[in-house]
């Protein structure tokens, strides 16, 4: 338990057991569960945590507000991470009113059976008084389930954001981000945008505009640091990340059998640092965390993909990163498709359409290298490198498609 602010305290808890986030995504730094406490005149609990952490969440509760009774809990986003703990909670809590939006409530009931007719469903009209706090309410829809939403205290300025500004990694010994190092925060929370909520930029486009005017003092997400004096700078980052507007820098990720492809891919690296370009990442697709790929494509406005041709097809670790750019549809990048094959060629043809079909912009022309490695190859690697490099700037025509 830790105070936030005068009577908002944090009451959430870290998990430093699991290894996959949603049986996927690798945390070995963790992850918080954020939860706050409302101790007005009448109390408010913002957000629950998992099942298996329940014990704790109430101790954490309970050091915030003693024996008092709670009168809310407000659920801004029902996966089970979250909400997992609710029946319990109204085990303990009896009388508490869940406090969601008419989708939350039906989920409610839905994943664990404990809805009442006492709940409130809330609208982006409906304010909830607890005395001095008087709390709003923005829908948020696809932020990235359907029900989610923003609660905000207008006393505080805290926005209470659920998901959206959070990251991955447990709290260490402190929740506020001007009582810690926050640069380790910042690609996780890329990562965590890039794999969890990255196919809902237009949504969370949305959101910001709906935010634009809230005077707001403390973002309170539902993972990660509470941010405070870095609170402009996470809003950009997510602003920046939801138009898939990447910085000056290289992604290349590749797949190989026996290493030639391989050789393609440092000899592009080559080419790019050769032509100044400083960030530069080179993933091998069968041993770089497909969450980390996502995190780099994300981050940087460059971005190369090789493979070799497999049963006629992609190398099935690269296919299955095309996979993940394409569902999470983004944009803006410039590209260069690579690769190899040993008597049939098919992985470039078919890297270079998934280009063309994401609009993306090609400065060098694909190369296709048969069997083994060359100088000539080579050469024509390193040119791709320097002309991807040389054009990082071709993103900002790519906006609008």
């Amino acid at each position: 338990m830790q105070k936030i602010k005068d009577d908002i305290f944090y009451v959430g808890v870290n998990d430093r057991v699991t290894s996959l986030f949603e049986g996927m995504w690798p945390i070995s730094g963790g992850i918080s569960y954020n939860s706050y406490v409302i101790a007005d005149e009448k109390v408010a609990v913002v957000d629950c945590v998992g099942e298996e952490f329940f014990s704790e969440y109430l101790s954490n509760i309970r050091q915030a507000i003693g024996d008092r009774p709670v009168d809310y809990i407000i659920v801004n986003h029902m996966e089970p991470d979250h909400s997992g703990a609710l029946r319990l909670f109204r085990q303990y809590y009896p009388d508490a009113r869940i406090v969601g939006n008419k989708k939350t409530l039906q989920m409610v009931d839905g994943f664990y059976g404990v809805a009442s007719e006492d709940d409130i469903a809330v609208s982006p009209c409906t304010t909830l008084e607890l005395g001095s706090h008087v709390l709003e309410f923005y829908l948020t829809p696809m932020v990235h389930w359907p029900e989610t939403m923003m609660t905000y205290d207008r006393l505080s300025g805290c926005l209470f954001s659920g998901d959206a500004f959070g990251c991955f990694g447990a709290l260490n010994g402190t929740v506020i981000d001007s009582e810690m190092d926050v640069e380790p925060f910042f690609p996780e929370m890329r990562r965590y945008y890039s794999n969890i909520v990255g196919k809902y930029g237009i949504p969370v486009q949305n959101a910001l505009r709906k935010l634009a005017g809230v005077k707001i003092s403390a973002l309170c997400p539902t993972h990660g640091p509470v941010w405070t004096e870095q609170r402009e700078r996470v809003i950009g980052e997510y602003d920046r990340l939801s138009r898939y507007e990447g910085r000056a820098g290289l992604t290349i990720v590749y797949g190989t059998m026996y290493g030639n492809t391989r050789r393609m891919a440092e000899s592009i690296a080559r080419g790019a640092a050769e032509a100044g370009l400083r960030d530069i990442r080179v993933m091998d697709a069968m041993r770089t965390p497909l969450s980390n790929i996502l995190e780099s494509v994300f981050t940087y406005s460059g971005l190369a993909i090789g493979a070799t041709t497999y049963n006629t097809t992609v190398h099935p670790a690269v296919e299955a990163v095309i996979g993940a750019i394409k569902l999470r549809e983004v944009k803006n990048r410039c590209f260069g498709a690579f690769g190899s094959f040993s008597w049939a060629g098919k992985a470039v043809k078919l890297i270079t359409d998934f280009a063309t079909d994401m609009h993306y912009d090609m400065p060098a022309a694909p190369i296709e290298m048969k069997q083994g490695f060359s100088a000539e190859v080579e050469q024509q690697c390193v040119e791709m490198g320097r002309l991807i490099a040389g054009e990082m700037s071709c993103v900002a025509d790519q906006s609008d498609k």
